[in-house]
């Protein structure tokens, strides 16, 4: 039970009683045993919130996977390309997880995440020169940096600098007012030209740094390719763009996915997307656009999505349940006063979503685009009556 003390402090105890007997041994009283049990309580409510935001992480990593997977079929026509990227991936994913889940997801130090990203293959490091001031990345931030240098290595290994004898890399970076500069810098690589289309890695990169409040510009040298990466290290800053950007071969193959009547209900449905993981924004931006939708913004923190929704006339929204560990009761609120129907997306169960919103509909991560689509068109269909989808 909980326990008010003279001071107004709540402390949890247990109150049991125990029989008193007589010599003949019947019972002729009860004394009350009070044993304090604060700190076993304590250790179970930290007990629960771990379970959850262990939770929360796997399914998180299980949609960046899928996105992953969805991003590539669009774009690989030949099943050996497709594994062999797909698995590169995958591995860099597993790489950064483990050095996070070592440092108790506390964040990393930039150096030693590009040595292990970079110098992990059968790449002579010799050919690679990296420097810079230590930088601590948090979590999401080391996540997304790990994906970025992977993409920047597999495309030197295969098209730049790396897939010559004598190419080299070089990587410097720097940080002025809690934002971090890096270079990538590739000499001595085949002759480049401009590519026909933008490539999935190339997407992956710009809008992973976007995703983080920062940019990514490629330009092509007459020596090589350079990259040039800021990232904000301070307090997380909206993207400098509200729309998701990513263009190529989504609407037909999610087309034949997706019931016709549902691409009827979903066409021209003007949509906002509030997503923090860069992957996961993206594959839902792309189905959501395949399958007919308009998507007008996509946003990554709550002041950009606050603002998207004051200027832009939308009919539904999809809204992380947790964005960067804050809540987003704002965001929920703004969407209600305006009358437009939403639904949570999330990693995490429903008590997590805010107490107000605790009936709105959620769609839980991982999804298939199937379910995606079918969720979003019952709510601009019924906004007045949006039932969860799922328990």
């Amino acid at each position: 039970m909980l326990f008010v003390n003279d001071d107004g402090r709540e402390t949890w105890t247990l109150v049991s009683t125990a029989p008193m007997r007589d010599a003949a041994g019947a019972v002729v009283g009860a004394v009350a045993v009070v044993q304090d049990i604060e700190e076993r309580k304590k250790a179970e409510e930290t007990q629960r919130l771990l379970v959850a935001e262990l939770n929360h992480r796997v399914k998180n990593t299980l949609a960046n996977v899928q996105a992953i997977a969805h991003q590539m079929l669009r774009r690989t026509k030949d099943p050996a390309e497709f594994v062999t990227s797909f698995s590169g991936r995958i591995q860099s994913l597993s790489r950064v997880h483990t050095m996070l889940s070592t440092a108790t997801w506390r964040g990393i130090d930039l150096r030693d995440l590009v040595r292990d990203q970079l110098l992990a293959g059968a790449v002579d490091e010799t050919r690679i020169t990296a420097w810079g001031s230590p930088v601590h990345l948090e979590a999401q931030l080391a996540l997304h940096a790990a994906l970025m240098l992977h993409e920047l290595g597999t495309n030197a290994i295969k098209y730049g600098s790396l897939s010559t004898a004598k190419g080299i890399v070089t990587i410097n970076w720097s940080v002025a007012d809690e934002v971090l500069r890096l270079r990538w810098e590739e000499r001595g690589g085949p002759v480049v030209r401009a590519p026909a289309q933008r490539g999935f890695g190339r997407t992956l990169i710009e809008q992973s740094a976007k995703r983080e409040g920062g940019a990514a510009l490629m330009s092509i040298e007459a020596e090589g390719v350079v990259w040039t990466i800021t990232l904000p290290l301070g307090e997380h800053q909206p993207m400098k763009s509200p729309a998701a950007a990513f263009a190529g071969g989504a609407k037909h193959i999610v087309a034949t996915a997706v019931e016709k009547d549902v691409r009827q209900r979903l066409a021209g449905k003007r949509l906002l997307v509030v997503e923090d993981e860069a992957l996961v924004a993206l594959d839902i931006v792309a189905s959501l656009e395949g399958a007919g939708a308009e998507v007008t913004g996509s946003a990554g923190t709550a002041r950009e999505a606050l603002k998207i929704i004051g200027d832009t006339p939308l009919d539904a929204a999809l809204l992380d349940a947790n964005l960067r560990g804050q809540p987003v009761d704002e965001i929920a609120a703004a969407l209600a006063a305006r009358n437009i129907p939403f639904l949570f997306v999330t990693g995490y169960g429903p008590e997590s979503l805010p107490k107000a919103f605790a009936k709105t509909a959620m769609l839980a991560k991982p999804f298939s685009q199937e379910d995606l689509a079918a969720a979003v068109a019952s709510l601009v269909e019924a906004p007045a009556t949006v039932h969860r989808l799922r328990k």
